[in-house]
């Protein structure tokens, strides 16, 4: 690090960057973990006297667009100098960080830059979220090992924490003290919106414009930096716009400008109009490529000047070259076109979460869903190949059962597990209520961990049949509800059985019977279920006053088994002990835990669901058979014995 400037300003420090993790998220006490954020790569500089200066990642000065971050960690630095290395952000009215909105904001400050000065764009706030220190005072930290970095960082104040904070990060040991994985943590992260996880050595140093292995980014959707080398007008509906552009890159063997394919979704009207201006005024006569891009790939093109960097999202880079399933984020005015460089192809690389679908009318109709008009689409769409399940008779199955299982979402903030593309393609957890959500969807603000997240509530059968639309197959809630805004003392307790290799659902039904007569000594009413998937679930109604109490007795019951069984169950989550073994999670009592809900499909092979059964079918099983389900098992049982669960409110008894 140089000398600072007159006004003490700390001299910029060129960034040190993530690799790309490979698909495998790390996992050891030597890492820890931060979300991965989505907006403007930034340095704030800051002299003795509070003088701040924002810097992009190629050195390109942010301070006077992003005015009102200036002087907002003054009170806080008593004077000293200090460099924090973070990431300019904007967040959406879903509480979600919103890359298009930071996009929207920068076009209007670049068409206003030479207009009246202090223009501050107060209806689209920023926020600098901190996540490394690289000076504090006369202390140069580029040497300092990551985790005390990180140490001095928590330890400033942040007099503003709505402008500038500081990113979670949490050690791979502090998430094992929570019984909890690196896994979980990223999907924590897909949850709340982030576009994926950081793992950082906790000793290693900032090594300013590096790529080492020391900081590896394990993205929840893939994108891709692109120079916009040409455009399509656009047809049918879009005659008279932009209707998609030709995209280019730099090979990274040869320095060589090369063609990469091409984007038509992802654009709002008024970004198709602006981009159009934009082109327009850069047009060239022929390509700008070293070679000539394929026929059918070109026409209609209108080139332009390998000038503007932009974004998009994309699911696949082919051997041919070319990025696959693309829609557009928007352009990057911080980057510069020389830094673009192709994606490799990767064999089997895993998919992205879906990008936008292209621009093709889905097949609609509208029904009647209680006292609500639906529309639902792609009905015909085969969600379960191996059975040609398909997404109408999802929504059939969560239409009849509604009756018995909406009791037991009442009231309850939902998770859902969506496979928009059927059980083959990429899931995705959702905790936040999407876009596009209807107005009459009843909602529940939640604080966590990970910050506050706006559940859905599903209360009613159209909000069934709207998730269920939504290709939402799996239903996941806590042991605890929601009363006007407030999170209640926990409802249920819970203990979920889960097989280990070369174990199966009847060896979990001989533990069930022993946790059954455990729990009935205790005073308490166990009902069972099956997860729909390998194992099964004991529910008891429960009245306790603390949220802590579940957890802490089921986890004193589960290492009681364990103790006088040790050969046949274990109390612990490490997989290396559950060879042979059932394994007692009585985890899911945690407050921020969630078990999937009765009478829910899930994402296998096949369309089964979770279903509860009778102590008679527990104790009989005696092969993995006797105790799976189908969506038509699951129907025809529910005309037979009605809701096996339903005493379970009216059987609760005080955790002791």
């Amino acid at each position: 690090m140089t000398a600072p400037d007159a006004a003490g300003v700390p001299a910029w420090v060129e960034p040190m960057l993530a690799k790309a993790d490979g698909g495998r998220l790390r996992s050891g006490p030597e890492w820890a973990y931060e979300y991965k954020l989505d907006g403007y790569r930034a340095a704030m500089r800051i002299g003795p006297a509070g003088t701040t200066v924002l810097t992009s990642r190629n050195n390109i000065d942010f301070t006077a667009e992003f005015a009102d971050l200036a002087g907002v960690l003054t009170p806080a630095l008593d004077g000293r100098a200090a460099y924090l290395d973070g990431e300019i952000v904007v967040y959406g009215e879903d509480g979600r960080i919103d890359f298009e909105r930071m996009q929207e904001r920068r076009g209007r400050y670049v068409r206003h830059q030479s207009g009246p000065k202090g223009l501050e764009f107060r209806d689209v706030p920023v926020r600098f979220l901190a996540f490394d220190l690289l000076r504090l005072g006369d202390r140069n930290l580029l040497a300092t090992p990551y985790d005390e970095r990180r140490r001095l960082l928590a330890e400033l104040p942040m007099p503003d924490p709505h402008r500038v904070s500081v990113v979670r990060a949490v050690t791979f040991d502090e998430l094992a003290a929570d019984r909890r994985t690196p896994a979980d943590f990223l999907a924590d992260a897909a949850s709340a919106g982030y576009e994926g996880v950081v793992a950082k050595l906790r000793s290693s140093l900032y090594s300013p414009g590096q790529r080492p292995d020391s900081w590896l980014k394990h993205p929840l959707i893939r994108t891709q930096e692109v120079i916009v080398c040409g455009w399509r007008p656009g047809q049918r509906s879009f005659t008279g716009t932009l209707g998609g552009l030709l995209l280019g890159a730099h090979d990274p063997a040869t320095g060589d400008l090369v063609y990469i394919g091409d984007v038509g979704t992802g654009f709002s009207q008024a970004t198709r109009a602006d981009l159009q201006a934009r082109l327009q005024g850069m047009e060239r006569r022929t390509h700008p490529f070293v070679t000539t891009p394929p026929r059918e790939d070109t026409a209609r093109a209108r080139w332009v000047e390998p000038r503007l960097v932009g974004e998009i999202v994309y699911r696949q880079f082919t051997r041919a070259g070319r990025v696959r399933h693309t829609a557009w984020r928007g352009l990057r005015h911080d980057k510069d076109p020389a830094e673009v460089l192709a994606p490799r192809a990767v064999p089997h690389e895993p998919a992205a979460p879906p990008a936008p679908a292209p621009a093709v009318e889905p097949q609609r109709i509208t029904v009647q869903a209680g006292n609500r008009r639906l529309t639902l689409s792609n009905l015909d769409k085969v969600l379960y190949p191996a059975d040609g399940f398909t997404k109408g008779e999802v929504i059939n199955y969560y239409s009849r059962v509604a009756e018995v299982l909406l009791p037991h979402l009442a009231g309850r903030p939902v998770t859902f597990i969506r496979y928009p593309n059927g059980v083959e393609g990429q899931k995705w957890f959702e905790k936040n209520v999407p876009k596009g959500a209807p107005d009459w969807l009843r909602t529940a603000r939640v604080a966590g961990t990970g910050g506050t997240i706006d559940y859905p509530l599903l209360d009613d059968l159209p909000g069934l049949v709207w998730a269920a639309n939504m290709a939402a197959l799996e239903l996941h809630v806590p042991q605890w509800t929601v009363e006007s805004g407030a999170r209640r003392p926990p409802d249920r307790l819970v203990f979920d059985l889960d097989p280990g290799p070369g174990t199966t659902i009847v060896d979990c039904c001989r533990v069930a019977e022993r946790l059954h007569d455990v729990l009935v000594a205790d005073g308490l009413t166990p009902y069972a279920k099956t997860s729909g998937s390998k194992g099964m679930q004991l529910y008891c109604g429960i009245r306790t006053d603390d949220p802590a109490a579940p957890s802490a007795y089921a986890k004193r019951i589960a290492q009681r088994l364990a103790a006088e069984t040790p050969e046949s169950v274990t109390a612990v989550m490490a997989k290396a002990q559950r060879t042979g073994r059932v394994f007692i999670d009585w985890s899911q009592n945690n407050p921020a835990k969630t078990t999937v809900a009765p009478y829910s499909l899930r994402g296998r092979d096949h369309p089964t669901a979770s279903a509860p059964v009778t102590w008679e079918e527990v104790r009989a099983c005696r092969h993995v058979t006797h105790l799976t389900f189908a969506a038509d098992d699951v129907l025809d049982r529910i005309d037979e014995y009605g809701d096996l669960l339903a005493g379970l409110g009216k059987d609760s008894a005080p955790l002791g």
